[in-house]
């Protein structure tokens, strides 16, 4: 059977291993066009496990043409990208399957010629596979059919590894004074869409700080953040893996922008796979698509209202019960949210399809 030709800007250290997940259930070439990585996250480093080439955009209908495989991914994202590919596929008369991730177009002039054929290409595709319900219910208002979910992955059991035994001497502090009676933490962006400015202002609202809480800002937004108490630069993945395990409570208060909706926010997974507790808003995807359910799996705030965030840090703050029970129910949903699910997704749209390789 022939390869299925996946089309992505680029393989970033966390999507690696969904990637080769779905090489060994389906076969796959991965087509790397690059352009501007919204995304953080590690950069991968070695010999990727599963055969990809790098190509510019316009290659991209020529190699979906070719004849060599007998279906193609595409993203929304990347510009001429997406046309590109689906006038490949049309032409190889294969399947084109559209891998979506907006819940909420961008309100830009330039976006707004983007919207009538991101429209077409939902209701053209053979099947759409989507970051999770919150966007499966957005393409399906938009003509799409077919759709399915390939569920948001970590590598979990990378991120449950954390060891339960101090740090070695020499290992990096971690970022809250050793006095802390509850540890808050913020992983992301300075970006206005991430929300570390509600949340700024929530800490300062809020008088945890005068309590013994602490709050520590990890990533390029520890630099725009002097409110918090304490501060910390990026960190490896080995690091900030050591540093969820000993936080109480993971702040995610991502805020809705012109430009951009949280589409999943895999902080989220992360976070939870260390049985930290989650405070997220109701623009974050991982709570709109289901992963952090308010009062189940943690707490879901108003975006852009620190009051509410207030509120919420306060309530974790004063009842660690609570916290663990979070915690607790947060580490065995994620387990749902694995690079084979993620892979699964895929290989059910496949399925529908009549491309899989039926495994």
């Amino acid at each position: 059977m022939k390869p299925l030709l996946f089309v992505t800007g680029h393989a970033p250290a966390y999507r690696v291993g969904a990637l080769a997940r779905l090489h060994e259930r389906e076969g796959i070439v991965v087509a790397l066009f690059g352009g501007r990585a919204k995304h953080g996250g590690e950069v991968f480093e070695g010999e990727m496990p599963f055969p990809h080439l790098h190509v510019r955009p316009p290659q991209l209908a020529r190699l979906a043409a070719s004849g060599e495989y007998r279906a193609v991914v595409c993203p929304t994202g990347g510009r001429i990208a997406p046309a590109a590919a689906w006038a490949g596929a049309r032409a190889a008369r294969v399947p084109l399957i559209l891998w979506a991730s907006l819940w909420a177009h961008p309100r830009t002039l330039a976006h707004a010629f983007t919207y009538l054929p991101l429209r077409r290409l939902y209701a053209s595709a053979d099947a759409v596979v989507t970051y999770g319900e919150h966007v499966s219910a957005y393409v399906r208002a938009r003509g799409a059919r077919k759709v399915f979910v390939a569920a948001q992955s970590v590598d979990n059991d990378f991120w449950r590894g954390a060891p339960a035994e101090p740090e070695p001497q020499g290992a990096p502090a971690l970022p809250w004074p050793a006095h802390a009676t509850t540890r808050f933490l913020f992983v992301g962006r300075s970006a206005r869409e991430k929300g570390l400015d509600v949340l700024l202002d929530a800490w300062r609202a809020s008088d945890l700080a005068r309590a013994g809480a602490a709050l520590a800002v990890v990533g390029d937004g520890a630099r725009a953040s002097a409110a918090a108490l304490t501060r910390a630069g990026a960190m490896s993945a080995v690091e900030l893996r050591r540093t969820y395990a000993v936080a109480d409570v993971l702040v995610v208060p991502s805020i809705a922008t012109r430009t951009f909706r949280e589409p999943w926010g895999l902080v989220v997974n992360e976070a939870m796979n260390c049985s930290t507790a989650i405070i997220a808003s109701d623009a974050v995807g991982a709570a709109a698509g289901g992963l952090v359910r308010d009062g189940a799996t943690g707490i879901v705030v108003r975006a852009g209202d620190s009051a509410d965030l207030g509120r919420a840090m306060r309530l974790l703050a004063q009842d660690a019960e609570l916290r663990s029970r979070y915690a607790l129910a947060g580490a065995d949903a994620v387990l749902d949210y694995s690079h084979d699910a993620w892979a699964r997704g895929f290989s059910e749209a496949l399925a529908a399809l009549g491309r899989s390789r039926g495994r």
